[in-house]
């Protein structure tokens, strides 16, 4: 659904690409959210592993798309 939603607003926004990658940045604090309340949860140790490296990774594409939002709205 947020795919869709990205697609919309690229449409409307004349692709945009700081709009774009902004919504998409969106997108990703939802997922960095989801996975820190999982980690407050009381997970199996090789459940917590898993969600721990995976938090990590979803962390880091966040941070890869802010930069390139930052660079966008410079640009």
């Amino acid at each position: 659904m947020h795919r869709t939603w990205i697609n919309i607003k690229s449409a409307v926004t004349s692709r945009d690409r700081h709009a774009i990658l902004a919504e998409a940045e969106r997108g990703e604090d939802s997922a960095v959210s989801a996975y820190k309340d999982a980690l407050e949860k009381d997970l199996p140790a090789p459940v917590r592993d898993i969600v721990s490296r995976q938090s990590a990774e979803v962390k880091m594409a966040h941070d890869k798309i802010r930069n390139l939002r930052d660079a966008a709205a410079n640009n």
